[in-house]
């Protein structure tokens, strides 16, 4: 691949790390939650589903640095 066919796709980069984890809450309990504040507060999917994934994962970015 050159250059022109990466710049579209996600590539990772040297010294960052993204740890990614479900939450130790109940699925249950966050889809309902979720559920009713999207419906309480008229929110289009676009945005409830994004915000709920943010809300059920535990997303961790960590910067390093190589020691010399």
């Amino acid at each position: 691949m050159n250059r022109a066919q990466l710049e579209g796709l996600m590539v990772p980069r040297v010294g960052v790390t993204v740890d990614i984890h479900p939450r130790d809450l109940p699925i249950a309990l966050i889809g309902t939650a979720g559920g009713a504040l999207a419906l309480w507060a008229d929110a289009p999917v676009e945005i409830a589903v994004p915000v709920a994934l943010l809300i059920v994962l535990d997303i961790r970015v960590h910067r390093w640095r190589r020691r010399t």
